[in-house]
């Protein structure tokens, strides 16, 4: 399998090294605008390839995207990152002329690749794809469900005073600070349900710092992170490389899916050898629902600022 990953900077990086890491992709194409960098960092990374046990070839590109070609996977991080008091819809303008030109190119060169945004605003730029390309939708994904479901599982922990291995747990909704649903009520510890071990209180808390989380992190290293996004992308990758129909919450395009017509919206899938395998239904509160359709309704107000 060859995977791209566009982007070369922090979290582009972090994205090739796990994937190269897990030793599953024969290639993978680092690509960046800036003269070598991209070269650099393959380079670089090549070099930790004996030390930590991988045979993935690690090549470096400054924007020829010839060097892509065939990729079975086209993974898209380019754009600016936040800077801490941005939210993601302030980066709309510059990373939607950003992410349409970079999958116009992903797609001449590889018509039957699979696409995974991280850009933000991320599901504003999966929409974007969507509506740039003729690519089916179910090669398609944004990756924001599988970082933030990763987040709620990390606070789950703290709260509960666990290992991170004993936990389970799900957010869907917009990838943005107001938009997240975390499912706390199906959150379980080794199937215990966590609503036995946590007050209203302590779950009310693990929801708001998950929400925040990376804006919390934005603030403390004053720009985005890095290495749960590379490694929530690697886990996409993985999934699809080794065909394990394994269930990720993502930003998907919806024709009827939970009540919702034209949006990318984070809802559960099965992703596969084939990418989004089938969109995974469950039934919502009412309380989950009402939270679901007014992030609906703010990500539908983020697509109105692009210019289609």
């Amino acid at each position: 399998m060859k995977v791209t990953v566009v982007g070369a900077g922090a979290v582009g990086a972090s994205c090739a090294e796990y994937i190269a890491m897990k030793d599953f992709a024969a290639e993978v194409c680092l690509l960046d605008i800036k003269e070598g960098f991209a070269e650099g960092k393959a380079m670089d990374l090549m070099q930790t390839a004996s030390l930590n046990g991988f045979d993935t070839q690690i090549v470096g590109s400054t924007n020829d995207y010839s060097k892509t070609a065939n990729s079975d996977v086209a993974v898209i991080t380019s754009g600016i990152p936040r800077k801490p008091g941005m939210t993601r819809e302030e980066l709309i303008g510059t990373n939607a002329n950003i992410v349409k030109t970079v999958v116009e190119q992903l797609v001449a060169h590889s018509p039957n690749v699979i696409i995974i945004v991280v850009s933000n605003p991320m599901d504003t730029m999966t929409y974007l794809v969507h509506k740039a390309t003729d690519i089916p939708k179910h090669r398609i994904i944004g990756m924001g469900g599988a970082l933030d479901s990763a987040r709620f599982k990390y606070r789950l922990a703290e709260a509960l005073e666990c290992p991170i291995s004993d936990v389970d747990g799900m957010v869907i909704g917009a990838h943005s600070d107001t938009g997240m649903v975390p499912l706390t009520r199906l959150a379980s510890r080794n199937g215990v349900p966590v609503t036995q071990f946590l007050s209203e209180d302590q779950l009310a808390s693990v929801e708001q710092e998950t929400r925040v989380g990376g804006a919390t992190l934005t603030k403390l290293l004053g720009t985005s992170a890095w290495y749960a996004p590379g490694a929530a992308v690697s886990g996409l990758v993985q999934a699809i490389a080794c065909d394990q129909k394994k269930m990720f919450p993502c930003s998907l395009y919806l024709e009827g899916e939970y009540g919702l017509n034209d949006i990318c919206f984070g809802v559960p899938a099965l992703i596969g050898r084939n990418g989004v395998e089938e969109i995974v239904e469950i039934e919502l509160s009412d309380d989950e629902k009402a939270k679901f359709n007014a992030a609906a309704d703010k990500v539908r107000d983020t697509n109105g600022a692009l210019s289609l």
